[in-house]
């Protein structure tokens, strides 16, 4: 029997084994491309051409967007599935359906059935499939074979024209913005980046976007042109006026060019928030329009009003406060900076930061340290990483400029990081309100949040 042959006949009897099979293909790396999820879809009837996609890409906001249409959708007692990334808690968060993560006997039947194909492409010209690839192959094969949602509501990994995701054929594509991230694979300008992102703009697919109006802009709009892919784009087709807002509470009115709604309201924080909710608006507004969407406005204000969002703006502890963020790029750190200074109340602020090794560290930097009374620098415990020393050099270069942060602490190890970091918190002085924001990478993001709420690390999202 060959080694192929072998691994053929390997057969997961738990949730761990499927798991620790899909991870044990991460040295392959990032392989941007469609051809291996093209053959390895058709091997298995292509699945995906079953199913109606709402296809989200961006730079930031793409989650928050695609958990305000998952909320909606699910009120208007529509059968949803969401495919998201990075995860935070486990792997099967990655793949909902209707708010539910994959179930374990379904994760162990779909990886039996893909391994064998995988194991087989393996041995072939184009080499084996990446993690990515058979997650989002996985994915497919769930929502495709085994629970059948009315929607998929479908997020990209990195990019959009070579992303693995964009095999699927959606009903509307979004396109939150574009930023600083992950331009050593994107490319070196925003012009570039733009690019990527609008490869998901399908032939006379509909495109909803918040991009801002700047060249990357004006790329989106030429590529749905030239796709004949009616665009819909904030500031122009639709807007949102802000009437009111407090912490956990924000209230807006939407103007779309079929209709306008009064009195819409959003629990999560930041200006941001109220644009991807008025994005996803849109998104639905054009289904509504095309697809003939049944969406109650009743049940539409109590979908944004119950969407929740892990890890942005999370206060995850009382007493210390603590804030949880995963600002990881500098358009995530303006906007957190801004929520800070509009929504937050305090009179010390203390930071715990790590960052990934290929950000825009000074310009991200810049947007939080002037409100920043102490940084505490550390690493998220992932094979890739920026050290904490390299990290708290940006930050010292800095300090002369800013005139903050009053003081910077290197602490690598984040837990001995976050004891620090709580510390400070409980010796402000008597009546000092002091709050406590971790924020940076996700993968940093993932542990503390799992460490405060339920005392246990995370599993390792990507």
């Amino acid at each position: 029997m060959t080694e192929a042959q072998s691994k053929a006949t390997t057969v997961f009897r738990e949730a761990d084994e499927a798991l620790a099979w899909i991870l044990s293909l991460t040295p392959i790396g990032i392989r941007p491309g469609l051809e291996r999820i093209v053959r390895l879809m058709e091997a298995f009837g292509n699945p995906q051409r079953r199913l109606k996609f709402i296809h989200v890409a961006g730079t930031n906001g793409k989650g928050s967007v695609c958990a305000y249409l998952t909320s909606v959708l699910r009120q208007a007692r529509y059968d949803v599935g969401t495919f998201t990334s990075p995860y935070l808690t486990s792997f099967s968060n990655r793949m909902q359906y209707n708010g539910q993560d994959i179930p374990d006997e379904t994760l162990v039947l779909l990886a039996n059935r893909l391994k064998p194909e995988v194991d087989r492409m393996a041995l072939g010209e184009w080499g084996s499939p990446t993690v990515f690839e058979v997650t989002t192959a996985l994915a497919l094969l769930y929502y495709g074979t085994v629970a059948f949602p009315d929607y998929v509501v479908w997020e990209t990994g990195l990019g959009g024209r070579l992303d693995v995701t964009n095999i699927v054929a959606p009903v509307v594509s979004v396109i939150t913005n574009v930023g600083h991230d992950h331009m050593d694979i994107l490319g070196s300008t925003l012009a570039d980046v733009a690019r990527e992102k609008a490869g998901i703009i399908k032939s006379g697919v509909p495109v909803v976007t918040s991009v801002k109006p700047s060249e990357s802009l004006d790329i989106v709009r030429e590529t749905a042109k030239a796709k004949q892919a009616t665009p819909y784009g904030l500031g122009n087709e639709f807007s949102y006026e802000t009437t009111s807002f407090k912490e956990n509470e924000q209230t807006f009115i939407f103007q779309g060019p079929f209709r306008k709604v009064q009195s819409l309201t959003i629990s999560l924080n930041g200006a941001h928030q109220v644009e991807n909710a008025a994005t996803a608006i849109m998104a639905l507004e054009v289904l509504r329009q095309y697809y003939a969407l049944i969406v109650d406005d009743e049940d539409l204000r109590d979908g944004l009003r119950l969407t929740a969002w892990p890890g942005r703006l999370e206060l995850v502890s009382e007493r210390p406060r603590v804030l949880i963020d995963g600002a990881h790029n500098p358009e995530g750190m303006e906007a957190l900076a801004r929520a800070l200074r509009d929504v937050y109340r305090f009179d010390r602020l203390n930071v715990m930061m790590a960052m990934m090794p290929n950000k825009n560290h000074e310009k991200t930097l810049r947007h939080i340290l002037p409100m920043v009374d102490t940084l505490v620098v550390t690493e998220p415990d992932f094979h890739k990483k920026m050290n904490a020393a390299d990290l708290a050099d940006v930050a010292e270069s800095l300090r002369e400029e800013l005139g903050r942060p009053l003081d910077v602490i290197v602490e690598p190890d984040w837990r001995k990081a976050l004891e620090k970091l709580t510390a400070l918190s409980g010796s402000s002085p008597d009546g000092e309100d002091a709050l406590t924001v971790v924020t940076g990478t996700l993968y940093l993001i993932a542990d503390v949040r799992s460490w405060l709420l339920d005392g246990k690390n995370s599993e390792k999202g990507w």
